[in-house]
């Protein structure tokens, strides 16, 4: 099974964000036992950056965390088609739409977020930690 992870599920990871983070991590650690693909889309990678360095106040300890990040997770490619298909989608949210078009492309069973109601109309079914747990 591949699953796309969303930005948001990462920080909560890295930053421990309350009530956020205890089902954050155990969905994350439960899809890799399962021996699951997790992907993460290229183009959250800068977003994820970005909040780390902010929140570290270094831009080496966020490099640090990306790396970190780069060894359980492969980065998927955002692709000239995927922005095409984003365009077309009806998503509220254009951000979110490029990471569905990722994520079809890509063949993932799921989207891990917390904010499901952005991926209404969704190509690929958007789950919460919570729920993903409850699946398994």
């Amino acid at each position: 099974m591949k699953i796309l992870i969303d930005t948001n599920v990462i920080l909560d990871i890295f930053q421990k964000r309350e009530p956020f983070f205890p089902d954050s991590y155990q969905a994350l650690h439960k899809a890799i036992e399962a021996e699951s693909e997790c992907l993460v889309s290229a183009s959250s990678a800068t977003d994820i950056f970005y909040m780390l360095r902010k929140f570290l106040k270094s831009a080496g300890q966020a490099k640090e965390r990306i790396e970190q990040l780069s060894q359980i997770v492969t980065f998927a490619d955002v692709q000239g088609m995927d922005i095409q298909t984003a365009l077309m989608r009806t998503m509220p949210d254009f951000k979110d739409a490029v990471v569905d078009a990722v994520a079809e492309r890509n063949g993932a069973s799921y989207i891990l977020t917390r904010n499901i109601k952005d991926f209404t109309g969704s190509a690929v079914p958007a789950v919460t930690p919570t729920d993903f747990l409850k699946q398994l």
